[in-house]
């Protein structure tokens, strides 16, 4: 893990835990609720940042040989990008069910 990267991660667990010592007076265990959203879009948003560097370079390597490729390998760097949507829609479930 790279000095930014790790950075970020310090920065979220610092965060998340000043919210939890704001929801400390609801309930002892709603301070977690915060922390697992905030680990959820975290590491999604990692994720989809690692694959979409990783497709997208690929896609533009296959594209600058064949341009014909395009339609091919661009909705793969779309389906990358989803998975940061993925972990916003389960941060949402855990803050609001």
């Amino acid at each position: 893990m790279n000095k930014k990267a790790l950075f970020v991660c310090v920065l979220l667990f610092a965060s998340t835990a000043l919210f939890a010592q704001e929801a400390e007076t609801e309930s002892a265990l709603a301070g977690w609720k915060y922390i697992a959203a905030a680990i959820s879009v975290g590491a999604a948003c990692l994720g989809g940042a690692m694959a979409v560097g990783k497709i997208g370079s690929a896609a533009m390597g296959a594209m600058s040989e064949n341009p014909e490729l395009s339609g091919k390998a661009l909705p793969y760097v779309g389906l990358a990008e989803g998975i940061c949507l993925w972990g916003f829609l389960v941060a949402l479930l855990i803050l609001f069910l």
